[in-house]
C-alpha cells in the first residue's frame, strides 16, 4: 500500500497529465446512452456518452469543460470502465462514491489508478468536483434522463 506522501505525489501527477491530456475527451455518434452533469459550486459541466453491447460497455467519452480535478476524474472513469461489464462498472462506481463520501474509512488501493483521488475527502468542496463524472455515468446507466447536478 502507498503511503500518504506517494499517494499525494502520485495524485498530482495523475491529476496534472490527466487535466492538461484527458483522454477519451470527445463525442460519440451513435451513443446508446448519454447524460449531462453540471456542478454549479465549480461550474464543472460535461456530457457523458456510453456505447453499452448487451451487459458491456465498449465505449465511453465526454465533453465539457471543468476544473481539473472534474476533468481528470472524468478522464481515469472513461479509462477505468471501458470493456468492462455493468455490474463491474456499477461496482467501480459505488465504490469511489464510497471513498469518497462515506462515513466509513475504505481502502482506496481496491480501486487501482483511482485511489488517487481518496485525499479530496479531506476537501469537501472538491468532493463534488472529483463525484460529478461518476455521478453523470450513473445517470447514463439508469437512461439519462435530465441533468445531473451536485447540488
Amino acid at each position: 500500500m502507498l503511503v500518504n506522501a506517494d499517494l499525494r505525489d502520485l495524485y498530482q501527477e495523475v491529476v496534472l497529465d490527466h487535466g492538461r491530456r484527458p483522454r477519451n475527451f470527445r463525442s460519440m455518434e451513435g451513443a446508446s446512452a448519454q447524460s449531462v452533469g453540471f456542478n454549479p459550486l465549480c461550474g464543472d459541466k460535461l456530457t457523458l456518452f456510453l456505447h453499452c453491447e448487451g451487459d458491456i460497455v465498449r465505449d465511453v467519452s465526454f465533453q465539457g469543460s471543468g476544473c481539473a480535478i472534474s476533468t481528470a476524474s472524468a478522464s481515469l472513469l472513461t479509462e477505468t470502465v471501458k470493456g468492462k461489464p455493468r455490474h463491474e462498472v456499477e461496482a467501480l462506481l459505488a465504490a469511489f462514491i464510497e471513498m469518497l463520501t462515506g462515513t466509513e474509512k475504505s481502502d482506496p488501493t481496491r480501486l487501482g489508478k483511482l485511489a488517487v483521488f481518496s485525499g479530496v475527502k479531506d476537501f469537501p468542496v472538491r468532493v463534488k468536483c472529483a463525484t460529478l463524472a461518476w455521478r453523470t455515468l450513473e445517470a447514463a446507466l439508469d437512461g439519462g434522463a435530465g441533468e445531473v447536478s451536485t447540488e
